[in-house]
């Protein structure tokens, strides 16, 4: 059996999307299907819900149609469906092993899935066929960055800027590889340079202002707030402003107009975003149910053994870049970043093929034996190696792992396990302030995020209850009025020797992807800590969703 397909090249992503549009749809008009014209056109637009019923009409028509399958793919990855989407173009080069779209394709689900060495291999062969292919080299870029080869990473957005340096996204790219390695006046040079190709890029101002160090002036306000009110800037790029004008005039000391940009960006930003507090506090309630003292006793020869891992939870913004960079300050430590594979570990268990399906968490551990946890533990290990280098341990700051500590004891008893927390207000005001890249979305939202908070706070009271003395909590304010002595403590529940270095954080040059980068790259201060106080009239709301948590949350 021969399928032809008439392979096109992928074009910079992003950058070049006309370029993509047309290259597209002469292959599928070569290929005699104007429905998948049409559905690449629906893609592109981000209308996904159009794009897909033609697909799917070309593919019950011809099955094996691997144009219709690499676009069903596509649809599949940005919904988030990435299984489904794999299967497909796995499908789709069996049956077209050429098609060099559907590889890169594929190239970058498999990075989505945190598959990384496949992902560059795949990349690895097409640039062997194609080796200044713009659109292959950002997708090998954007994928070591995945991993924390930020240095390789910057010398390929390079390599791409000079040769297209008209492209806002691929500066972008370079400027979040700079700021994560410490090179903070060439991000800002790089976020700037994308600033003045698209005046309207609202990524570019909130880069600037999430530095945490940069001043806008005068006329960068003049200008971001003209932006703002231009009836042509889209939505994506009104909130990102709207941040980054919040935070600018925040630093002014402008608090009350600093609140109404920031309430605007989060009430656009929360539009936009499927979360229920209901839902989370359901779920909270399940998690509580299952893992009794019972469960952990049943199963206490089961999961691997590895002491590796040191996992830092709680929520974002409290502190947890800072336990993180003082640790891997450590000579027999390192710092990964964020690591999703024990929520990747916990939705398999879930098996939720809908969001709105039962989840089968953490229910659905009870099919599992001794061995296969094991062997759940075992794949952790294996799968995060990637981004190791060799130390005894390593960190995963994923704050939310917070809610799989039974998991985690299960799969990885002897793993270290750290509570990053901080005052409840402070906290939560502070990841309200915060546009994140991804996830996190309780944080749009005062009522959302308080509540959130006191569910966070009663499920770590619960893991105190059935694990006692399994997790170290950390408070934010008692590191920053008496350091050495919480580093002692914080060293003493790893097993690990006390080293001066992990006094002197601040010195430590490491890749560091959050919001806190440069702030950490500092000694610790002290002026952060009320700062929340400052729009304390504009907080009932949070103040009334974390209700008794407010006196409560240290106990």
């Amino acid at each position: 059996m021969s399928v032809r397909v008439r392979s096109v090249s992928l074009i910079v992503m992003s950058a070049h999307s006309s370029d993509l549009r047309q290259a597209e749809a002469e292959a599928l008009r070569a290929a005699g299907h104007p429905e998948l014209i049409e559905a690449a056109s629906h893609l592109l637009a981000g209308a996904f819900g159009k794009a897909e019923p033609l697909c799917r009409v070309v593919l019950k028509r011809d099955p094996l149609n691997v144009n219709a399958m690499r676009l069903l793919a596509e649809i599949g990855m940005e919904v988030g469906r990435l299984e489904d989407a794999e299967a497909l173009l796995v499908r789709a080069l069996e049956l077209a092993p050429d098609f060099r779209l559907a590889r890169g394709s594929y190239a970058n689900v498999l990075a989505r899935r945190g598959k990384f060495e496949a992902a560059l291999t795949e990349l690895n062969a097409l640039l062997a066929a194609e080796p200044d292919q713009p659109g292959y080299l950002i997708l090998k870029a954007n994928t070591l960055v995945r991993i924390g080869d930020h240095e390789t990473a910057i010398a390929i957005y390079r390599e791409v800027l000079a040769r297209i340096p008209a492209t806002a996204g691929v500066q972008m790219s370079l400027g979040h590889s700079l700021k994560t390695v410490g090179h903070q006046d060439q991000a800002i040079a790089a976020y700037t340079a994308a600033r003045l190709l698209r005046d309207d890029l609202g990524d570019a101002y909130w880069s600037l202002a999430n530095l945490k160090t940069f001043r806008f002036s005068d006329d960068d306000l003049d200008t971001m707030r003209a932006v703002a009110g231009r009836e042509t800037t889209g939505r994506e790029d009104y909130f990102h402003l709207a941040f980054a004008l919040g935070k600018a005039l925040e630093d002014r000391g402008e608090f009350e107009e600093s609140f109404t940009w920031y309430r605007r960006g989060n009430a656009i930003k929360r539009r936009l975003i499927a979360y229920s507090a209901d839902e989370n506090h359901s779920d909270v309630a399940r998690i509580s149910d299952y893992f009794s003292k019972d469960v952990f006793e049943a199963r206490r020869n089961a999961g691997c053994q590895d002491r590796a891992p040191i996992f830092i939870v709680g929520l974002p913004r409290a502190g947890s870049t800072l336990l993180e960079q003082i640790l891997a300050s450590h000579s027999a430590v390192e710092g990964t970043q964020e690591l999703p594979d024990i929520i990747s570990i916990a939705r398999r268990i879930a098996d939720k093929k809908r969001s709105d399906e039962p989840s089968s968490y953490p229910g659905g551990l009870t099919r599992l034996s001794d061995a296969d946890l094991t062997a759940l533990g075992e794949e952790y290990i294996e799968r995060t190696r990637i981004h190791r280098t060799g130390a005894p341990f390593f960190i995963d700051k994923m704050p939310n792992n917070f809610a799989h500590i039974g998991l985690i004891r299960l799969i990885l008893p002897n793993a270290t396990i750290i509570d990053a927390r901080r005052h409840p207000v402070a906290c939560c005001f502070s990841g309200y302030k915060q546009l994140f890249a991804k996830g996190q979305n309780f944080t749009y939202n005062l009522t959302d995020i308080g509540r959130y908070y006191a569910d966070y706070v009663g499920l770590m009271r619960h893991w105190q209850e059935v694990l006692p003395g399994h997790v170290l909590r950390v408070q934010y304010e008692d590191m920053v009025a008496d350091t050495q002595a919480q580093v002692r403590r914080l060293l003493d529940h790893c097993g690990l020797p006390f080293e001066d270095n992990c006094l002197r954080f601040y010195e430590n040059r490491r890749a560091v992807k959050t919001a806190s980068s440069e702030q950490v790259r500092q000694p610790i201060f002290t002026s952060g800590l009320d700062q929340w106080e400052n729009f304390e009239p504009w907080l009932s709301p949070l103040k009334a969703a974390l209700g008794d948590t407010l006196v409560t949350y240290k106990q």
